[in-house]
């Protein structure tokens, strides 16, 4: 029997799930994921084809929950400095004062991430891992809620630059929002008639019950079993066929943690092994490297990863 406080959780996602799918039609899977992600407290790189909906799914979300949000669009003459922030002399009282970057939010869009040159793309590793950057020398907290989403365009090579390991590791989900069928496409044409419907979009839960919702998450019980479980599909990547580098210990905790988030949003108080093996690929195949040889036979992280759900032994 679920208690007042599972049921109250489940009717807050569903509240904002609900008010994401008035914007975004025929993406619900997709929007759960993100609220995984987000409660988990993991970030999410969306890849994929221009025009399917990744920046206005980033601002639904943002709207939704009264949260501080910034777009910014990578480009090759970025600089770190334009994402952390800069100190700037003042002539009327002869001091340097900082002045926030971009960074310096609760949802961030990290609009085409890949265009950004590497030492400027690295410039987010220590605020996606430890909630903080620092700057000449100072650390700076980003707050208690800071949700990096960035996107980047699978079929475009020209201009960009690929994400290095390290990078593609913050990431606690990794996936595309696709083709809507044509029934929903239609009604996305019929929404925007007259103006785009993130216009009258309204906040439907507040910062403060998001962060409830976090602790929440991280107080569903994980068994020993369980913890076992994960860590063995975790491990196991590090020796599959194919597989030059295997998923961290990182991947392991992001793991658990996306299925504290999942069984959370389906009113249980533990996790279930369907919960993880249902977010082990987008949460685990993108920190995998293929070798070559693995390409060119088109294995694919992910078919590496369904690949071990299937041999690995789960829980009874």
């Amino acid at each position: 029997m679920k208690t007042d406080t599972q049921s109250r959780a489940q009717e807050w996602v569903q509240g904002i799930i609900d008010n994401i799918e008035t914007v975004i039609r025929g993406q619900r899977h997709s929007i759960q994921k993100l609220m995984v992600a987000l409660i988990s407290g993991g970030h999410v790189l969306l890849e994929d084809n221009p025009g399917t909906g990744k920046t206005t799914l980033a601002k639904a979300l943002a709207l939704s929950i009264d949260a501080k949000f910034t777009r910014l669009q990578f480009t090759p003459d970025l600089l770190p400095s334009d994402i952390t922030g800069v100190s700037v002399f003042d002539q009327s009282d002869q001091h340097f004062h900082f002045h926030e970057g971009p960074v310096f939010t609760n949802i961030l869009l990290a609009d085409e991430i890949n265009r950004a040159s590497p030492r400027t793309q690295s410039a987010l590793l220590e605020a996606m891992a430890e909630g903080h950057v620092t700057v000449e020398g100072k650390m700076r907290s980003l707050g208690d809620l800071f949700f990096v989403i960035a996107t980047q365009n699978p079929i475009e090579s020209a201009g960009t630059y690929p994400l290095p390991e390290a990078q593609m590791d913050r990431f606690g989900f990794h996936f595309a929002l696709g083709y809507v069928p044509v029934e929903e496409e239609a009604r996305i044409l019929g929404d925007q008639i007259e103006r785009h419907p993130l216009v009258d979009l309204k906040s439907c839960l507040s910062l403060d019950r998001i962060l409830e919702l976090k602790r929440q998450a991280a107080a569903v019980r994980v068994s020993e079993d369980l913890k076992r479980y994960i860590v063995e599909v975790i491990s196991a990547t590090r020796n599959a066929e194919g597989v030059r580098l295997g998923a961290s210990p990182r991947a392991s905790l992001a793991l658990m943690k996306a299925a504290q988030a999942l069984a959370l949003m389906e009113g249980r108080e533990f996790v279930t092994p369907e919960q993880v093996q249902e977010l082990a690929v987008p949460a685990v195949a993108h920190r995998l490297v293929m070798d070559a040889q693995a390409r060119y036979s088109g294995v694919t992280a992910v078919g590496a990863v369904e690949q071990i759900l299937t041999t690995v032994p789960s829980p009874a």
